[in-house]
C-alpha cells in the first residue's frame, strides 16, 4: 500500500470516527423523569406536549397509582430517579414535605395566580381540583317511582335502600372527600354517626372514586357519591345522568405538583417544571378538569356545572387527621 493510499484511508476512517461521535452526541439528551398519577388520557397529552416542547431534552412521563406514587418516594427519599411528581394528593405531597423529600419552591412558582383554598404550601404547587357531587340516574328513579333527593338527610329515607353507591373513604380518596366534608361542616361524631345510618341504604362502597359512576352508567343503582368530572362526562356520552349539589357544598381534593429536593438545581428540570405548572396546567385543565384553581381564570367545558359551591375542606395537619379519623371509620 501506497504512503499516499495509507493517508486516504486514515483520513476516511477518521473522518467516520468524528461522525460516529457526533451522532453519539446528539442522541445524548437529558432525561427528565416525571411520576404522574393522571388518568391515560391526560398523560398522553403531556407526554405529546412535553416532547413538542423539549425535543433538547428526553422527557419521561411515568404514571403510577397514588399510593404507589407516595411509597415509591417515601422510600427513595431524594435518592428517586423521578425528578418531577405530579397529580400527587395534598396529604401525600404534604408527608413527603414533613420528611424532606420536596424542594422549596418559593423561588419557582408565581403563587399570587392561585385561588386563595388551593394553596397550603411552599413545598407543592396546585395542579387540579377534583370535585365530588351526588349523581342520579334518572330513568331509574322514573323506574322506581322514586323523587330526586334534595339533602343528605333525603338519602337515609327507606324508600332508597339498596340504590345508592358510594366510594369508601378507606381506599378511595373521593369517599374520604366526601366524609371530611361532612366533619367539616357538622363536627366528626355526627357525620361519623350519620354515615353509619346511610350503609343501610348503600348497596356497595366502591373501592374507587369512579366505581359510583360505573354502578349508575350499568343501571344497578339510582344515586352515586362520586366524581364530577366522571359525571360530566358520561352525561356527555349520552347516559341519563344529573349532576346535584346539596346544602353543605361540593367535596373536593387538591393534588399538586412538586420537585424532589435537589433535582431543582439541574436546569433541565426547572425547565420542564415552569412549563408543567404553566401552559401545560392551563391546557389541562380547560381541557378535562375546569373546577377552580387559577384566581383569575375560569374555564367551561360542556355538561360540567359552573358557578359550584364548594364545601370547607379545610384541616390541620392533614395526613396526621385522615389517619386518625379513617381508624374511626374502620371501627
Amino acid at each position: 500500500m501506497t504512503f499516499k493510499r495509507s493517508l486516504c484511508m486514515l483520513t476516511l476512517i477518521a473522518l467516520l470516527c468524528s461522525a460516529l461521535l457526533g451522532f453519539a452526541g446528539c442522541d445524548k439528551k437529558e432525561t427528565v423523569i416525571i411520576y404522574s398519577s393522571a388518568e391515560d388520557y391526560r398523560i398522553e397529552h403531556m407526554q405529546k406536549r412535553l416532547n413538542e416542547q423539549f425535543p433538547q431534552y428526553n422527557v419521561i412521563v411515568e404514571y403510577k397509582t397514588s399510593g404507589n406514587h407516595a411509597a415509591t418516594l417515601q422510600a427513595a427519599g431524594k435518592n428517586a430517579e423521578c425528578d418531577i411528581s405530579h397529580d400527587l394528593e395534598y396529604a401525600y405531597a404534604e408527608q413527603l414535605a414533613a420528611q424532606g423529600v420536596l424542594a422549596d419552591l418559593t423561588d419557582l412558582i408565581d403563587w399570587s395566580v392561585y385561588a386563595e383554598d388551593t394553596v397550603q404550601s411552599k413545598y407543592y404547587a396546585p395542579e387540579i381540583r377534583n370535585g365530588g357531587c351526588i349523581i342520579v340516574n334518572t330513568q331509574r328513579l322514573e323506574e322506581l317511582g322514586l323523587d330526586k333527593p334534595t339533602s343528605y338527610a333525603d338519602l337515609l329515607d327507606p324508600k332508597y335502600k339498596g340504590q345508592i353507591s358510594m366510594p369508601n373513604p378507606a381506599s378511595s380518596g373521593t369517599g374520604y372527600m366526601f366524609l371530611l366534608s361532612l366533619v367539616n361542616a357538622w363536627g366528626e361524631q355526627e357525620a361519623l354517626d350519620y354515615f353509619d345510618q346511610l350503609a343501610e341504604n348503600v348497596l356497595s362502597f366502591t373501592s374507587s372514586g369512579s366505581g359510583p359512576v360505573n354502578s349508575l352508567v350499568l343501571g344497578e343503582v339510582a344515586i352515586g357519591l362520586g366524581m364530577t368530572p366522571n359525571a360530566a362526562t358520561k352525561i356527555g356520552e349520552g347516559y341519563p345522568l344529573e349532576i346535584l349539589f346539596f346544602e353543605e357544598g361540593s367535596p373536593y381534593s387538591l393534588y399538586g405538583q412538586t420537585i424532589i429536593e435537589g433535582k431543582q438545581e439541574r436546569q433541565a428540570v426547572k425547565d420542564v417544571f415552569a412549563f408543567l405548572t404553566t401552559t401545560l396546567n392551563e391546557e389541562l385543565c380547560a381541557y378535562y378538569y375546569p373546577e377552580k384553581i387559577f384566581k383569575d381564570k375560569d374555564y367551561v367545558l360542556e355538561n360540567f356545572p359552573t358557578g359550584i359551591k364548594y364545601a370547607n375542606m379545610q384541616v390541620e395537619n392533614a395526613s396526621a387527621y385522615k389517619e386518625e379519623l379513617l381508624s374511626k371509620w374502620t371501627h
